[in-house]
């Protein structure tokens, strides 16, 4: 009854004005925080400034909170809230567990060539002056990458540490894979449709090594691996020997395997990052073995 009788009250002029003084602050520090945080808007009015070269398809800056993410084309690369950092690499939501760069790439361009960081590339426009001075890792141009061979013999790699899945009597393909890219997941759900035998061996470029243990402990592993590329629960023994990813792992650093997925064709022919189906039927097609 006490509360109530106090909230009944009507409050005095002098207190009344007391009262406003921290309401009149709240609302300023509101203000501020708008001012603050430029929209996309604003972001977008600033590269125009900065990169004036650079023709940009979007700018978002309600995805990930205090980056604004910058597609120009079919290239990705990010920006702070005042457009004066310009930041290459992939973002990596470790709540969800999901590469949002790999995701929103493979949105801009789905048969594009990655194996590694998210590439950025502003293309200058026709007329002549120097191109924007961001990092140009484009088609036709080399990456920071080591070179790797056009074939990747799997002689050294065991038995065991491969994942096989799909269809027994299909032609098979080995791809070396990482649960926590988004490609890797992009390119198993179009060899999910497609007639081939997958030897699926997991390897850790993004902190994936738990969740690789986990399914390779599967007591069904197959449908353990399809669960966790969809972010699903599934079951898992305590543990088992898990010396076949140890195996992965060293076959990839071995042999300059730092990003995925990579696919390996029958005949030792690779290739890297993720294609679309009408590519990859032709290309296991054409292998000669």
């Amino acid at each position: 009854m006490f509360g109530i009788d106090r909230l009944r009250r009507r409050p005095s002029p002098k207190a009344m004005a007391l009262l406003a003084v921290p309401l009149v602050g709240i609302a300023s520090v509101a203000v501020a925080a708008q001012i603050a945080s430029p929209g996309s808007a604003e972001v977008t009015n600033l590269l125009k400034i900065r990169l004036p070269k650079t023709p940009l398809t979007q700018v978002d800056c309600e995805k990930v909170k205090g980056l604004c993410e910058v597609t120009a084309g079919s290239n990705l690369f990010y920006v702070d809230n005042k457009a004066r950092y310009l930041i290459i690499g992939r973002v990596y939501d470790m709540e969800t567990r999901q590469d949002l760069t790999a995701a929103r790439l493979l949105e801009i361009n789905p048969d594009m060539l990655v194996g590694g960081a998210a590439k950025a590339n502003a293309a200058a426009s026709d007329g002549g002056g120097e191109a924007d001075p961001v990092p140009q890792q484009g088609r036709g141009q080399k990456t920071s990458l080591p070179a790797r061979p056009a074939k990747l013999s799997l002689d050294g790699l065991p038995k065991d540490g491969a994942i096989i899945w799909g269809n027994p009597a299909g032609q098979t393909v080995t791809v070396f894979t990482d649960f926590r890219c988004g490609y890797c997941r992009a390119l198993t759900n179009v060899l999910r449709s497609m007639d081939v035998r997958v030897v699926e061996r997991p390897i850790s470029v993004l902190g994936s090594r738990d969740i690789a243990d986990r399914v390779y402990c599967a007591k069904n592993r197959e449908e353990a691996l399809h669960a966790a590329y969809a972010g699903e629960p599934f079951k898992g023994t305590a543990s088992c020997d898990t010396s076949g990813l140890d195996a992965n792992e060293a076959f990839a650093h071995k042999h300059g395997l730092t990003g995925t997925p990579v696919i390996v064709r029958s005949d030792g022919a690779m290739l890297e990052g993720y294609r679309p189906k009408e590519f990859l039927q032709s290309w296991i097609k054409d292998s000669r073995s």
